[in-house]
């Protein structure tokens, strides 16, 4: 099935990709348009999806934009890498945890590339090296359209999580490429667009 795949170099800001993505939903829905994948990048922002509570946010000072997205705070930085997309899932299954699935497979595909062994956790949502998460997934569904999506941390400033809860999780911490002795990942947006085309393309 054919997909509108698009990657933007420049960041975008997170209020902008937000009213792209639901105006993309529309048209989707309406047949005006194709499926959509969208790799980007945002600068600094602090998200809390519709399971946040305010407990988890433990520097006042900071802003928070709350989204319609599935999931708790999170962060968006310089270094991390959005994948959205848009998928009607009026023309496949509706099964929203097989949906999940396949964007955990695609991480965790992703991330092999790279030599890092990563795993899925039903009960914390998201892609885990060990026991810290690199990989954070939220999505919406919407009269069967599945949008929002998930980001990966390559080589963003990880000491700006310690400012919330992130995910809503006490007891663990998070990672990213870099920290793990990945410095200077090559090919990170070819990659992206070739696993989530192919995987996206076949459910």
């Amino acid at each position: 099935m054919s997909i509108d795949i698009k990657i933007s170099k420049k960041r975008i800001p997170y209020k902008k990709a937000m009213v792209t993505l639901e105006k993309r939903v529309q048209e989707v829905e309406k047949g005006r348009k194709k499926e959509f994948i969208w790799i980007l990048e945002h600068p600094l922002i602090f998200t809390a999806g519709i399971r946040s509570k305010e407990n988890e946010i433990l520097d006042k000072k900071i802003r928070i934009f709350k989204t319609n997205r599935g999931g708790k705070i999170t962060i968006h930085n310089p270094g991390q890498k959005i994948i959205y997309f848009v998928i009607n899932l009026n023309k496949r299954k509706k099964d929203v945890r097989k949906f999940i699935n396949i964007i955990e497979k695609s991480i965790i595909e992703f991330l092999k590339i790279y030599g890092v062994s990563a795993h899925s956790d039903r009960k914390n949502v998201g892609i885990w090296v060990q026991d810290k998460k690199i990989a954070a997934i939220g999505i919406r569904i919407k009269k069967w359209i599945a949008y929002h999506g998930c980001s990966i941390n390559i080589k963003n400033n990880l000491s700006l999580y310690k400012k919330i809860v992130p995910c809503g999780l006490n007891n663990k911490m998070v990672t990213s490429l870099e920290q793990i002795g990945v410095k200077n990942p090559k090919f990170v947006l070819q990659n992206l667009k070739r696993i989530f085309s192919k995987n996206l393309s076949k459910i």
